[in-house]
């Protein structure tokens, strides 16, 4: 998958190439400042290589975008932004250890990333220990700003429960109350499955059975008979990244997707970018899509990225990213300070601005779990899906109308005396 081979990576010199070693990418303004000004140092935790390299190189693509426009407009409290970037091979050992290095050696103010959901629990642990600020930018499980809240934490992707809200009602009405899931073993897949559970109970559906797979599968075919044998309404898959792109091509040609209905959460354009026609299929739930007609701003976002990326549109992945990297200079900005109290207390309740926001209606950090309230865009594969069209997005649900409440999460934020 071409994701990266832009630009903007090229033009940043010390963007380095060194992936696979872990090797600190530091991103530099690309204004002059006085050479007395100490820089304000963002370590950002996604992975380059690993399962879920494609989505992590896009986050790093949407915040590198920001802190260029951050620094054009004056940077942080008028301080050069510099983005420090480590690759956390989709796991979580690595992501602490990376962390570590960020704040022991590099001397970072804030920190941001993660795709994979252990990964974001364990660096929202991390943060605590050390009181500094981490945003989340995409590992999705509920107890990240559920039962797990920290005062240090926010989260820029949805809840799991969001992702399954989002689209249940429609494939129970649409497809039936008989659902098979295979679920990747390890606290997203085991979120979505509990949530997706709780809905179907409620509804009076029945789980067919499900299956657990590592991650990292790379041959569903166990799971996929079991599956067929459980001759369900629907197969539900929950896996995201490469296991979904393997899964989705499998279920295919075993035929699943001509004895039942195949959908899931979370769909991402870096997954369908991956498969082949005849895997393009589904219902499912996306967290922002390139294509709103008529809401300010989106347009002109997608211009600069695919300017970027050699005519890619921006994925979720990629808001995501610049999102957060512009929301932790706000709040800095905000509260006048770098002191990590003061910016989570900025940045509670902080909405962002249309052109940040990128989607319809108020886009802001809940101030109870500083969990984001933005819109979440299900819909499905259409038959003649072809770049960049590769979605069809039946209704824009905001977040607020779905979400659990803090309390209803398990959130009880507590703070430093």
């Amino acid at each position: 998958m071409d994701f990266e081979n832009s630009a903007s990576f090229k033009r940043r010199g010390l963007l380095k190439a060194g992936a696979a070693a872990g090797v600190s990418s530091l991103v530099l303004p690309q204004v002059s400042w006085g050479a007395s000004e100490t820089p304000v140092k963002i370590g950002m935790i996604d992975p380059r290589t690993g399962v879920y390299a494609p989505a992590g190189h896009n986050e790093i693509i949407g915040a590198t975008m920001a802190v260029d426009e951050i620094n054009k407009k004056g940077g942080i409290l008028g301080r050069p932004v510099q983005l420090l970037v480590e690759d956390d091979n989709s796991l979580p050992g690595p992501a602490v250890s990376k962390a570590q290095k960020l704040v022991a050696e590099d001397k970072v103010n804030f920190l941001m990333g993660t795709v994979n959901s252990a990964a974001s629990e364990s660096l929202s642990q991390f943060a605590l220990q050390h009181e500094m600020l981490f945003v989340d930018t995409g590992g999705h499980a509920d107890d990240v700003t559920g039962s797990k809240c920290h005062w240090t934490t926010f989260r820029t992707c949805s809840t799991t429960w969001m992702l399954t809200a989002g689209d249940f009602e429609t494939l129970f009405k649409k497809f039936g109350k008989k659902w098979f899931f295979i679920v990747p073993d390890y606290a997203f897949g085991h979120a979505l499955y509990k949530d997706y559970m709780i809905q179907l109970k409620k509804a009076g559906g029945q789980a067919a059975g499900h299956a657990l797979a590592p991650l990292g599968t790379t041959d569903f075919s166990s799971y996929l008979i079991r599956a067929r044998a459980a001759k369900p309404d629907v197969l539900i898959c929950l896996q995201a990244g490469d296991d979904l792109v393997n899964l989705l091509k499998q279920a295919v040609q075993f035929g699943l997707d001509k004895q039942m209905a195949i959908a899931g959460a979370l769909q991402e354009m870096e997954v369908l970018q991956a498969l082949p026609k005849a895997a393009l299929l589904g219902w499912w739930t996306f967290e922002w899509y390139w294509n709103q007609p008529g809401v300010p701003h989106v347009a002109d976002f997608v211009t600069a990225v695919k300017k970027r990326t050699g005519g890619k549109v921006p994925t979720a992945r990629t808001w995501f990213g610049y999102a957060t990297a512009h929301a932790i200079a706000m709040a800095a900005n905000n509260a006048k300070s770098l002191d990590s109290l003061k910016v989570v207390k900025a940045l509670e309740g902080m909405e962002l601005p249309p052109d940040v926001a990128l989607q319809p209606g108020k886009v802001y950090y809940r101030a109870g779990d500083h969990q984001m309230m933005a819109n979440m865009f299900p819909g499905y594969v259409p038959k003649d899906a072809s770049y960049p069209n590769l979605f069809k997005v039946a209704e824009v649900v905001p977040s607020e109308k779905i979400a659990l409440s803090p309390e209803a999460a398990g959130c009880k934020m507590t703070y430093p005396s």
